[in-house]
């Protein structure tokens, strides 16, 4: 099947939505835990998470179009300075899932999905508990993509909260995050293999290589 841009364009909204969403493959599922200057908490689910750098130690994230739809996230972004990532696990994906639900800004996802709220000391912003692995994340730009009215918002880690056996290359397998495709389905995710570094001395004769 060859679709042309023509014939994408004339995909019924659903399809579309959901084909261009599953494109890209399997990405990160994370929530995005967040405190409004009231003092409410908000967690949403985010499959757009992207690291732009490790020193300093950013992370980046999509916010889709505010127009009429509250972002509610990134209004406490804006109004605290601080929100937190957390690596979703399969024992709580559902729950996760439900934090897409578009609740009042009065109504905790935390509270209506059966998550839990955890903290670290002279930091404002809400971790998930259940979480394995936590970023502590400093508001501390916003792009603006005028092509869709998506925004890139880009955050500095200044808390990284993990197992205490968890090793630098961080086996997501082992640590049962899990990915997600489309707006709807998750995944686990299996470590098939590690190379090495590569430099260009160190590349293999592929035309010898039937596999790696």
């Amino acid at each position: 099947m060859h679709y042309t841009k023509q014939d994408i364009d004339q995909m019924d909204k659903t399809t579309k939505i959901i084909t261009m969403n599953s494109a890209s493959g399997i990405k990160p599922g994370n929530l995005i835990g967040s405190i409004s200057k009231s003092g409410i908490t908000n967690l949403a689910i985010f499959s757009s998470v992207v690291h732009l750098g490790s020193d300093p130690a950013l992370f980046g994230f999509i916010l889709r179009p505010t127009g009429e739809v509250p972002r509610h996230t990134y209004e406490n972004i804006l109004e605290t300075g601080y929100y937190t990532i957390n690596h979703i696990h399969s024992s709580f994906v559902k729950n996760a899932h439900y934090t897409s639900a578009k609740l009042d800004k009065t109504d905790s996802e935390f509270n209506n999905c059966g998550l839990t709220e955890a903290y670290v000391t002279d930091y404002p912003a809400p971790f998930v508990a259940e979480s394995n692995f936590k970023l502590g994340m400093k508001h501390k730009e916003t792009i603006e993509i005028p092509l869709n009215g998506t925004k890139l918002v880009i955050g500095e880690v200044e808390h990284l909260i993990v197992p205490d056996d968890m090793d630098p290359s961080v086996n997501l397998d082992a640590m049962d995050s899990i990915g997600i495709s489309g707006l709807n389905n998750y995944y686990k995710l299996h470590k098939i293999a590690e190379f090495p570094y590569v430099r260009t001395k160190d590349i293999p004769d592929f035309s010898k290589i039937k596999s790696l």
